[in-house]
C-alpha cells in the first residue's frame, strides 16, 4: 500500500508541475510587463525551472518503490515532502489561502509521508 501511495504522490506531483508551468505562461507572465525584455526571458526560464524540477521530484516519487536501496526510497522521500511542503506554505501565504496550489503541494506532501 505504501508503495502505491508513493507512486500516486508522484503522479499528482508531476501534475501539480505541469499546471504550474502552464499557468505560469497563460495567466502570469501573458499579462506581466517586465522590461528590459533579458529580465522577462530570464524570470520566465526561473519559473520554468521550477517545473522541470517538480516534475523530476515526482518522477524520483514514482520510481521510489521500484529502487533496491531502502536509504535512497527514505532520502528521495524526506527530500521532496520538504521541497513541496515549503511549496506549499509559500503559496498558502503569497495567495493568502485563495490558490488551489498549496492543497496540492499538501496532498503531495501528505501521500509522500505516507508512503514512507
Amino acid at each position: 500500500m505504501r508503495d502505491i501511495l508513493l507512486q500516486c504522490a508522484g503522479v499528482v506531483a508531476v501534475v501539480v508541475a505541469l499546471i504550474h508551468g502552464v499557468l505560469g505562461e497563460t495567466k502570469v507572465f501573458a499579462r506581466a510587463t517586465i522590461e528590459p525584455a533579458w529580465t522577462r526571458t530570464l524570470l520566465r526560464l526561473v519559473w520554468q525551472a521550477g517545473t522541470v524540477a517538480w516534475i523530476g521530484g515526482g518522477v524520483l516519487l514514482f520510481a521510489a518503490p521500484l529502487m533496491a536501496s531502502e536509504p535512497a526510497r527514505h532520502w528521495i522521500i524526506a527530500t521532496m515532502s520538504l521541497v513541496f511542503a515549503f511549496a506549499a506554505i509559500a503559496n498558502a501565504i503569497a495567495t493568502r489561502f485563495r490558490h488551489f496550489g498549496w492543497m496540492a503541494m499538501t496532498a503531495v506532501t501528505a501521500l509522500a509521508v505516507a508512503g514512507y
